[in-house]
């Protein structure tokens, strides 16, 4: 999928038992392309690509689509530590995508791959950021029209009356026409106990949407492992429309701390070296206590490190150069609260 062959003008396949080079095909949204014509020049006429001969070579390298999706993949792996097991599934939907557009090209039919998805995982392990990337990597291949993601909750789906809620979720849905839904806490849908709840009226819309609408629409269910496996058990119709069941594990100590390293360049900060040691004892504690939310931890720890900085500095009561500025310090990670209380007495973690 990495690298990218000059393109033919208009994405013909070379003679018969030759490389066909040139893999160019639709992709919805894009600018200057009509269906099953590649990209366009303003007042030139290009016609749809033909059927490939049975023995002729594609080049995968070269699909127009190819450089996006592997920029895509980059900034998923720099954005993210660790989640090996994750960034592989999406690698493979994205080779599934790949040979799905080039088995069209020598008119292969085959049923269009079910994009469906549930993420489950603890808070702050990177299930949004991962669907950013993956609307972004299904429009590239030509499976959406729009690279976004719509988020919702519960309540933004489910009416408060009766024919209050089908408006709402028909709302939701058309805002995320041709992209993603993301339906964050998706078992807060599926409420057993009550039987005038009005979660069991969205939970049926979507089954019928997700159905007729497979090839303009993209749904992401999200949440907690446990409670997302007694959702689809209580659900299995909504359970067989979801192709792909990814996990996002919880970060190890080491990978927390390669996160808050890599959050606090990019806010042109750095820890010294007591700091960082510091910050590593801080996290051990962090961890072991209530409500803790992985990388979403990390950065609020963070934005109260830099509270303990900026006091800090302007208490010194002189001058400031940049090195002063940029520079988090022993002191300022042993300020937190978690260095002093006790488990049982821990109130908001600081």
């Amino acid at each position: 999928m990495s690298g990218e062959a000059p393109a033919t003008p208009n994405g013909r396949e070379s003679a018969p038992g030759r490389s066909a080079g040139g893999f160019q095909m639709y992709r919805p949204g894009a600018a200057g392309s009509v269906p099953g014509r590649g990209t366009t020049t303003e007042g030139a006429e290009d016609a749809p690509p033909e059927t490939l001969a049975d023995d002729a070579l594609l080049d995968l390298s070269t699909d127009v689509a190819g450089k996006d999706v592997e920029g895509t993949l980059a900034r998923l792996d720099a954005e993210l530590v660790g989640l090996a097991n994750v960034k592989r599934r999406v690698r493979e939907i994205a080779a599934l995508l790949l040979i799905d557009r080039a088995r069209q090209r020598f008119g292969l039919q085959a049923t269009r791959p079910t994009m469906h998805m549930s993420f489950t995982g603890g808070p702050g392990t990177g299930k949004t950021t991962v669907a950013l990337r993956m609307a972004e990597m299904l429009h590239a291949l030509g499976y959406i029209r729009k690279p976004k993601v719509h988020t919702v909750t519960r309540d933004d789906l489910v009416g408060q009356f009766i024919g209050h809620t089908a408006p709402k979720t028909k709302e939701a849905l058309a805002k995320a026409a041709g992209g993603v839904l993301f339906i964050d806490e998706a078992y807060y849908l599926f409420r057993p106990e009550n039987e005038r709840d009005y979660g069991q009226e969205v939970i049926e819309i979507l089954l019928q949407e997700m159905e007729s609408e497979r090839t303009s629409l993209v749904v992401i269910f999200a949440g907690y492992p446990d409670r997302m496996d007694t959702f689809f058990s209580a659900n299995p119709g909504l359970s067989s429309r979801v192709a792909h069941h990814i996990e996002f594990p919880d970060y190890s100590h080491g990978e927390l701390v390669e996160i808050a390293d890599l959050m606090v360049r990019q806010e042109n900060f750095r820890f010294d070296d007591a700091a960082r040691r510091a910050f590593s004892d801080y996290l051990e504690l962090r961890m072991a206590r209530p409500r803790f939310a992985n990388a979403r931890s990390v950065r609020n720890a963070l934005d109260r490190l830099r509270l303990r900085q900026a006091k800090r500095l302007v208490e010194l009561h002189r001058p400031v150069g940049r090195t002063d500025l940029i520079t988090l310090t022993d002191g300022d990670v042993y300020g937190s609260s978690v260095f002093t209380e006790t488990p049982a007495t821990e109130g908001a973690p600081q």
